[in-house]
């Protein structure tokens, strides 16, 4: 990635942290997002938001319409896994696994996921 400039958004009184890649995308922490569920894990907002079938939908026609490396084999087989009590797919795993560019993971002080 290159240069970064972070800022913030306010949205029903939490700060949610938006960083811009040289003016052209824009990452919002899911993570941030997720602290209006639940402020002490929101890393288990997440988790429970991967795993859903119409959010595994989305990133995948999103990634095939924008992403020429999209692997869509992996992606068709966690589609099928999609909502099954056993099924868990974390954001790092779907960028591993997918060759996915638009999800970033990052770790600091406090985990936080961003999408485009």
């Amino acid at each position: 990635m290159s240069k970064m400039k972070k800022e913030q958004i306010s949205a029903k009184g939490f700060s949610i942290q938006v960083y811009t890649e040289d003016f052209k995308n824009d990452y919002i922490s899911l993570t941030d997002i997720a602290k209006y569920k639940n402020t002490e894990e929101p890393n288990v907002v997440v988790a429970n938001w991967m795993r859903n079938y119409n959010t595994i939908e989305y990133l995948g026609i999103w990634e095939q319409l924008n992403n020429p490396e999209f692997n869509p084999l992996e992606f068709e087989g966690y589609l099928k896994e999609a909502g099954s009590n056993a099924f868990t797919l974390s954001p790092q795993k779907w960028q591993k696994t997918n060759k996915c560019y638009r999800i970033i993971c990052k770790t600091w002080k406090r985990r936080r996921n961003f999408r485009t």
